[in-house]
């Protein structure tokens, strides 16, 4: 019973002793000549680091003729980085005779770049498509261009430097420039490269983490005639500003010949009022003994003189007939 329990004990031990020193791994590198000891493998346990994650791109490094040490592989791993990705990048770099160095690749992978991407796009250049940039020339005719940009990593600025979406929005501003400084859309149409030309002529590339190699025009469209729209807009506008001048001016008539009725009704109101205080006034002079009988009847026999005169007066004048009515 005790031969079992002992035997028991030891298949444990071995058992996590293989479990927590990562045997294979250390007889992996010691058969590719890395020098990695036994105890630097338990110490990578210890500090809560996966031992193959340094150790296989340790291998690879030295399988290609790098020299990178195993503590700069794993204080990388401890600030975040990605291993693997760096020493594949340094490979890379070293096939293609780019000078690059391990601190700098993992400056740039720790800022969060693509270091292997880099890499590969210094050695194959990318082409950005950019969206349609829509500019109007002096003419006033809309022209809607898209440009293809080559661009090639530049590794001495991966860190700090300005991304893709910079390159893009300053093609777009140098499209934008070239067409709206042209006489004619027609200049444009009939030599695309002047936007090619004006815009590498400007470092656009200055501050990015690329190099542009060319800027090519994909595609230009004719688009709107903005400024007939403007024109016609603008009379549109004039038209309004003088149907509400016109406006306000009938309204202004309108209010003076409101008032004017009303001045004359308030005169002839007046006069209804000042004749009504006639008898009144007649009758207390004749009280008052200021009017005579005589003078009363004077005045009504001229009163019916003037009447008869206007009767006749009225009656003199010709007739419309029907016939000059219509």
């Amino acid at each position: 019973m005790e031969y079992f329990i002992i035997i028991g004990a030891i298949v444990l031990f071995f058992s996590l002793f293989f479990s927590f020193v990562p045997v294979g791994l250390w007889i992996s590198a010691a058969a590719a000549g890395v020098k990695v000891g036994i105890f630097n493998l338990i110490g990578m346990r210890l500090r809560r680091v996966v031992p193959s994650r340094v150790v296989n791109p340790l291998i690879k490094a030295v399988k290609a003729g790098l020299s990178v040490s195993i503590n700069k592989l794993e204080a990388h791993y401890l600030a975040g980085g990605n291993v693997d990705r760096v020493v594949n990048a340094l490979i890379a770099a070293q096939r293609a005779n780019i000078p690059l160095e391990f601190e700098r690749a993992a400056a740039i992978d720790l800022a969060g770049r693509d270091v292997l991407e880099a890499v590969q796009m210094s050695v194959n250049p990318k082409v950005i498509e950019t969206p349609i940039v829509a500019a109007i020339a002096k003419d006033g005719i809309e022209l809607k261009a898209k440009a293809r940009v080559t661009v090639r990593a530049n590794i001495d600025r991966l860190v700090g430097g300005a991304g893709e979406q910079t390159i893009i929005a300053r093609v777009g501003e140098g499209v934008v420039t070239t067409v709206g400084s042209s006489s004619t859309h027609k200049d444009v149409l009939e030599n695309p490269d002047l936007i090619s030309r004006t815009v590498l002529g400007k470092g656009l590339d200055a501050g990015t983490a690329f190099e542009i190699l060319s800027i090519d025009i994909a595609d230009v469209d004719v688009g709107r005639n903005i400024g007939a729209q403007l024109q016609t807009d603008q009379a549109e506008a004039d038209k309004r500003i003088a149907q509400a001048k016109a406006e306000e001016r009938r309204a202004m008539a309108v209010a003076k010949e409101q008032e004017m009725k009303a001045s004359v009704q308030e005169m002839r109101a007046k006069v209804v009022e000042a004749e009504a205080e006639v008898p009144k006034a007649m009758a207390a002079a004749l009280r008052e003994g200021k009017m005579g009988v005589m003078d009363y009847y004077n005045l009504q026999n001229l009163i019916a003189d003037t009447q008869m005169r206007t009767s006749i007066s009225s009656a003199g004048k010709p007739e419309t007939s029907q016939m000059d009515k219509k």
